[in-house]
């Protein structure tokens, strides 16, 4: 895929074509447009079972330089080649939600396939490119060592990290690349000069959701802070740059695009993981609402969907925690109610669904962090959680 619609331009780019993977199941799920999903889904055959085999290499990775792809660009144009972190665990993201497309299309034997492949290109991940002298993912296993914010950050929200390789890859991002405008992009100089002054908001969007998924919430927050509030407070003021240089300067000097669609990430981040609110199958017909609040004392918003709005509000007071959700007719969801690692009491409609670490209906069950709620339909759905003292 050309990184853009100008006519003759055959610069084909490594990554695209996994995004658009990506890109395709979002819309779906945003959306419900079955016949998007099923008409474009020869396309997708092709992206992921000929085309991708293609630049596989012996130990299952995608490796850039095969079959003849050694000058193909990717989302910065980065000189990077053979097994990259962020080209396989981009991977694994785009297998899982092809599956996921494949499932709601009817076609199982595909979703079995790709889920599969999703699972033994992680495990190569794990084999080849982590890096147990610094707790992280290798950028690249060709040339100098370096580690990348895309591939560490997709690494965890794709999946491919467990739970105690995800807190280290992100302790090195904190320790390495942390600047005040921003997380920048690479640990090191190697790749090219400044690139570790250099911050995309493009890539900085996943590590958000990792920071929020994995119960770094203030982290998450402290780092849109730096650099959102860097673009926010410089001029022109409230658009979102393409990228921010050393110093907190424009990357690419007059160049730098300074109201870029790819910067956006913190709205998706701030409606998912701290509002909480998203869709969990196409078109809204199930949602959930998973609140990641950290010190945050409150936060509303309304999603459109195909069904009406589904509006959130949830307010944090002292010991107590209240949630508010306004769901669609025809749709079903569930609300996860943060408790902190706290005993908590839940009440919602004069009723007390949990106390004492138990549940007093069969929809109610614990999860790590929260207590969950679920088989809500329509209308105004309102629950408070009471930490016991």
């Amino acid at each position: 895929m050309p990184p853009a619609s100008i006519n003759n331009y055959t610069l084909p780019l490594f990554d695209y074509p996994l995004w658009w993977v990506t890109c395709s199941w979002d819309y779906l799920l945003y959306t419900g447009d079955r016949d998007y999903a099923a008409r474009y889904y020869p396309q997708l055959l092709k992206v992921l079972d000929t085309w991708y085999p293609s630049v596989t290499d012996d130990a299952g990775l995608l490796n850039k330089g095969l079959n003849g792809t050694a000058g193909y660009g990717d989302y910065a144009f980065l000189g990077r080649t053979g097994r990259v972190t962020y080209y396989n665990a981009n991977y694994v993201q785009a297998l899982g939600d092809a599956a996921r497309i494949a499932v709601h299309l009817g076609h199982a034997g595909d979703a079995q396939r790709w889920q599969e492949r999703a699972k033994k290109v992680a495990q190569a991940i794990n084999t080849h490119l982590w890096d147990e002298s610094a707790g992280a993912y290798l950028d690249s296993a060709t040339g100098a060592v370096r580690h990348a914010q895309d591939g560490n950050a997709i690494a965890i929200t794709s999946g491919v990290a467990d739970s105690e390789r995800a807190a280290a890859a992100l302790a090195h991002l904190d320790k390495t690349t942390k600047r005040r405008y921003g997380n920048a992009f690479m640990d090191n100089d190697t790749l090219f000069g400044g690139a570790s002054q250099r911050v995309y908001a493009f890539t900085s969007y996943p590590e958000l959701v990792a920071r929020f998924e994995t119960g770094l919430a203030d982290s998450a927050i402290d780092q849109i802070k730096r650099t959102y509030g860097w673009m926010d407070s410089h001029d022109p003021g409230i658009t979102q740059w393409e990228g921010i240089g050393p110093d907190g300067s424009l990357y690419e000097d007059a160049y730098t695009s300074m109201a870029h669609g790819w910067s956006t990430g913190v709205l998706p981040a701030l409606t998912h993981q701290l509002l909480g609110a998203k869709p969990t199958s196409p078109g809204y017909a199930t949602w959930e609402v998973r609140p990641h609040p950290g010190s945050v004392n409150w936060a509303q918003g309304e999603l459109p969907t195909p069904k009406g709005p589904l509006g959130v509000e949830w307010v944090r007071k002292g010991a107590t925690f209240t949630l508010t959700v306004r769901a669609p007719r025809g749709t079903l969801g569930a609300v996860a109610l943060p408790t902190n690692g706290h005993r908590v009491t839940v009440y919602s409609g004069g009723r007390t669904l949990w106390k004492n670490g138990r549940a007093t209906t069969s929809a109610v069950r614990p999860e790590a962090g929260y207590v969950t709620v679920s088989v809500l339909d329509q209308g105004t759905h309102r629950f408070t959680v009471v930490r016991e003292s």
